[in-house]
C-alpha cells in the first residue's frame, strides 16, 4: 500500500472511532442484518428479533401496509409481513427505521441539511428499485438499501467534524436549489483528505454490512472502476442518484451536473428512452415512499 492510501485509510479509521458513539446501529438491527445474510435462517427465526421491539414491528406494518409494496388488503401479523414481503424487504425497513434516526439533525447551511440529506435517500433507494424492477435485475431489495445508504459517508463527515463538512459546502459555492459551482468530492479531497465514498465504505465495513454494499458507499461516482461482476448495483445507484437529484428539492451537491456516462448506460443495456420514461414517471411512484420518511 502506497503512504497516500495508508494515509486515507487512516482518516478513515480515525473519523469512524470518533464518531462510534453516535454512527451505531441498534443492536436488533445488527441482528437483523447477521440472520438475513446467514443461508440457514428461517422467517421464525426473523420473526423471533423483531417481536422484541414493539416500536419496530409496528413501523415494519406501517411501512408493509403502504402503498409503496401495493400488496392487496391489510397486514397485521409481522410472521405474514415476513412471508409477504421476504426476509431481505423486512430488513431493509429495520435499517430504514434505524437509520432515519441517524439522519436527524438542524440544517447545517442554507444549502445543506441531514433531513434534506435523508430525503435525497429515501428518493435513490425508491428510484434503484424501480430501475432494478425495469431492467429485470433481480437486485431489487439490494438495490433499495443501496440507495439508501450511498451518500452515508456524508453523515459521517458531519458527525466527526461539522466545521469542515460546513467549508466542503461553502466551497461548493452552492446556490438555493443546491446546485454546486464546484465538485463536492474535490471540496471533501482538500478539506477532509478523503471524500465520502471512503466514508461510506468504512461505515460499512464497521456495521459489517456484505461487501456489495461497501462496493455502492465506496464507488457510487465511479462504478466503472470496479470489476465487471461487482458494478452491477454500483451502476444502479449511479444512475439512480443523478434521476433523484433532478427531483424538486433533491440533494445534489456532489453533483455538479446530472448527466449519465456512457459506458453506465451501455453497461446496464440502459437506453436514453428508458431512462427517459424513468424521470417521467418517477414523481408519481414517489408518492408511495412517504412512510419511509418519517
Amino acid at each position: 500500500m502506497s503512504t497516500a492510501a495508508a494515509q486515507r485509510e487512516q482518516i478513515v479509521a480515525d473519523a469512524i472511532r470518533e464518531i462510534s458513539h453516535i454512527a451505531t446501529l441498534p443492536e436488533i438491527t445488527l441482528k437483523i442484518v447477521a440472520l438475513v445474510e446467514d443461508p440457514k435462517s428461517t422467517a421464525q427465526d426473523l420473526h423471533k428479533v423483531i417481536a422484541n421491539d414493539p416500536a419496530l414491528c409496528s413501523r415494519i406494518l406501517k411501512v408493509v401496509n403502504s402503498s409503496f409494496y401495493g400488496l392487496p388488503g391489510q397486514i397485521g401479523s409481522i410472521n405474514r409481513a415476513i412471508v409477504m414481503l421476504g426476509l431481505n424487504a423486512v430488513k431493509n425497513i429495520a435499517i430504514a427505521a434505524s437509520l432515519a434516526k441517524l439522519f436527524r439533525g438542524g440544517e447545517l447551511t442554507p444549502s445543506f441539511s441531514a433531513k434534506s440529506l435523508w430525503m435525497h435517500s429515501v428518493v435513490t433507494a425508491a428510484t434503484c428499485k424501480m430501475l432494478s424492477d425495469r431492467l429485470g435485475f433481480a437486485v431489487s431489495d439490494e438495490a433499495f438499501l443501496s440507495g439508501l445508504i450511498h451518500d452515508i459517508g456524508i453523515m459521517v463527515e458531519m458527525q466527526a467534524d461539522r466545521n469542515k463538512l460546513i467549508e466542503v459546502v461553502q466551497r461548493t459555492g452552492a446556490d438555493k436549489q443546491g446546485v454546486p459551482a464546484m465538485d463536492m468530492i474535490e471540496a471533501e479531497e482538500a478539506v477532509f483528505g478523503v471524500n465520502h465514498q471512503q466514508f461510506g465504505a468504512g461505515l460499512c465495513a464497521k456495521w459489517k454490512f456484505p461487501a456489495n454494499f461497501a462496493n455502492v458507499t465506496g464507488y457510487h461516482h465511479r462504478p466503472m472502476e470496479l470489476p465487471v461482476e461487482t458494478r452491477t448495483l454500483p451502476c444502479i445507484v449511479y444512475v439512480g442518484d443523478r434521476l433523484a437529484a433532478e427531483v424538486a428539492g433533491g440533494f445534489r451537491l456532489d453533483l455538479v451536473n446530472t448527466a449519465i456516462a456512457e459506458p453506465v448506460l451501455d453497461f446496464l443495456k440502459l437506453t436514453t428512452d428508458k431512462v427517459n420514461q424513468l424521470r417521467q414517471d418517477l414523481p408519481q411512484h414517489l408518492k408511495s415512499v412517504e412512510t419511509m420518511l418519517a
